[in-house]
């Protein structure tokens, strides 16, 4: 049997492994997304860009009828909150930063004067009380950086609010599963991208604009989605982001659902979710063997469908998610296929959306 062919080409694998290893912390996403313009530029007709930073390729900007593919750009990360008089570093979040993996990580911390390296310090095992063992939180993490006293760290350039983010590179495991930090939800990006990609390559003309949104500050609350949504004013929105795949230790499946990464992409289901538009994409799934997974999301799906969904006075929305293992951390995971399978998934769809008698049966 011949094995199937990757639609992913060496030049979209640089560009992941480029993209993936550029820090683009919330609020400060912007260098990500001039390498995410950069390697769109070919496949699209313009851009557009907004105050705080969110990046839209378009394709066909003259149509009548407007469909969003969307990721959002940003990454977790910490702020400088505190600084010693013996010049250790206490942190704030910024973004959904996971306080128990901090010790012993190494960081960057973002200065005018450029990259200032520390380790987030913690007591060895000999010195600590095995009956009144602290855990690592918020409050008593701290980042050394190697300075005598608070003077020597200012001079190193290091201020309160000085951004923090992990230096973990792009990797992969076993051929088929990539590693790395901010999958969540740079892996977003990349596979609009590659819709993008895909329609210029194979000379596909779409009917409606396309309007591929790498969003900023998402991890802080989907602003960058709830900002972008007013200057575009979609018809419809797509949106990537990540889930939870439930099969690793100390997840609850009854809680959180059982999806698998390697097993295809998840359809939601949520009130947030146009039912037309997800059966659109479940049916192009399946007439295109493309396998998914479906999951449950009750209120809200806590991703930038929300966002797009409940803006100008309701926006067809669908959420396509990633399975992905150890989210907020740096060793975030998911599997080749299912992010090819994505990418498939969208790329189908849109072919699937005609003309403006489609945009009707949405309403």
């Amino acid at each position: 049997m011949m094995a199937k062919k990757s639609i992913l080409n060496k030049k979209s694998m640089d560009f992941l492994q480029t993209y993936l290893n550029n820090a683009s912390p919330t609020g400060y996403e912007w260098e990500g997304q001039k390498i995410w313009m950069n390697y769109l530029e070919p496949y699209v007709d313009e851009f557009i860009t907004d105050t705080y930073g969110t990046a839209v390729a378009i394709i066909n900007p003259k149509a009548k009828y407007k469909v969003v593919i969307e990721g959002h750009a940003d990454e977790i990360s910490w702020y400088v909150n505190y600084i010693s008089d013996n010049g250790l570093i206490y942190v704030i979040r910024n973004g959904g930063s996971d306080h128990q993996i901090a010790p012993s990580k190494i960081v960057n911390i973002h200065t005018k004067k450029g990259i200032v390296k520390g380790v987030f310090g913690w007591p060895a095992i000999h010195t600590r009380l095995r009956t009144k063992e602290e855990p690592p939180k918020p409050d008593n993490i701290f980042i050394d950086i190697g300075a005598k006293d608070k003077s020597e760290a200012e001079k190193m350039g290091v201020h309160v609010g000085c951004v923090i983010t992990y230096p973990d590179e792009f990797h992969i495991l076993n051929n088929d599963k990539f590693v790395c930090r901010a999958l969540d939800n740079r892996m977003g990006g990349f596979m609009i991208a590659e819709v993008a990609r895909l329609l210029h390559e194979n000379k596909k003309i779409l009917p409606f604009g396309l309007y591929i949104t790498n969003s900023v500050q998402e991890e802080i609350g989907l602003r960058g989605a709830q900002m972008i949504t007013e200057t575009i004013k979609p018809n419809v929105a797509i949106v990537t982001d990540v889930t939870h795949d439930t099969t690793t230790p100390m997840i609850n499946k009854k809680k959180e659902g059982h999806l698998e990464m390697g097993k295809g992409p998840v359809i939601a289901y949520a009130p947030a979710v146009q039912q037309k538009l997800r059966d659109l994409i479940t049916e192009t799934a399946t007439n295109s063997k493309i396998p998914f997974q479906r999951s449950a999301l009750s209120r809200a799906t806590g991703t930038d469908t929300d966002a797009f969904a409940y803006s100008n006075g309701g926006v067809a929305s669908a959420l396509i998610s990633l399975p992905l293992r150890y989210m907020h951390t740096t060793v975030e995971m998911v599997h080749r296929e299912d992010v090819e399978n994505v990418i498939k998934m969208i790329y189908e769809t849109l072919l699937r959306i005609k003309d403006g008698d489609t945009f009707s049966y949405f309403k």
